[in-house]
């Protein structure tokens, strides 16, 4: 059945493609270990920061830093202001549900993440079949959790989009059941509640946040971090005269 495309629909999808042609801001990972928990952003340019450099990542890194934890952002990818402690992500521009099923089982073969925070789909909405999309992230999820079967997962659902809400809202709404049929499974995956945090005034163009939304989505991430106890470790502390600082639990392998 044809569907009717929203004219703003066709204006984001040209700053989409654009925003994959010119990723402004991003190069390969420089690799930034701290020996911290590893946790791997993943995601499209919404993971990347399209608009915002660094995007909810330096927001969610200042919150780790002011709770004393010691994180390990880890990916391909490497962008953001000079404030951002760790660059490293995997939150690749205009990219689908697909896209980053396609490499996703090497990236954690490579990085190893404890963590993983995942926001995708919104490329899939105004893709050619965004109804596929809830079964095109189970399938995501089944890879994510095959390799990496220690992880701790956080699953959100999509942002807030200034167009096709019904659309959104479809595939947000699947995304509860699909989160606990692999909890059912006896997999680390967690539900995150993105959508209801934003609003269309946290969006700079119709589809990225700006700075309020990205600031939104950090502590939507903060707040189901500290809900699974280890996701990020414990915080460190220095020990009265001895010296000594501790960063808590170790990164389980995954």
């Amino acid at each position: 059945m044809a569907r009717t495309r929203h004219p703003l629909a066709a204006l984001i999808s040209l700053l989409a493609f654009l925003a994959v042609l010119v990723p402004l801001g991003v190069g390969t990972a420089h690799a930034e270990s701290n020996g911290g928990v590893k946790v791997m952003p993943l995601g499209d340019s919404i993971t990347d920061g399209f608009n915002v450099p660094g995007g909810y990542r330096v927001g969610l890194w200042q919150k780790f830093t002011a709770g004393r934890y010691k994180v390990d952002f880890v990916g391909s990818l490497f962008n953001g202001p000079s404030g951002l402690g760790d660059h490293d992500h995997e939150g690749h521009s205009g990219w689908t549900i697909q896209q980053i099923d396609d490499n996703v089982v090497n990236w954690l073969r490579t990085q190893n993440p404890h963590t993983i925070l995942l926001h995708i789909g919104t490329n899939d909405i105004y893709g050619s079949n965004p109804a596929g999309a809830p079964a095109r992230l189970s399938t995501l999820i089944d890879h994510i959790t095959a390799q990496a079967p220690n992880a701790e997962l956080f699953v959100a659902t999509i942002t807030p989009l200034g167009f096709s809400d019904s659309v959104v809202r479809a595939y947000n709404a699947a995304i509860p059941g699909i989160v606990q049929s692999k909890v059912n499974a006896g997999k680390h995956v967690h539900l995150v509640d993105m959508y209801s945090a934003l609003t269309p005034a946290d969006l700079a163009d119709g589809v990225h946040p700006n700075a309020t939304g990205y600031n939104k989505m950090a502590d939507v991430w903060w707040r189901a971090l500290q809900s699974v106890p280890g996701s990020i470790g414990n915080p460190s502390f220095t020990t009265t005269g001895s010296g000594a600082h501790g960063n808590g639990s170790a990164a389980r392998a995954a």
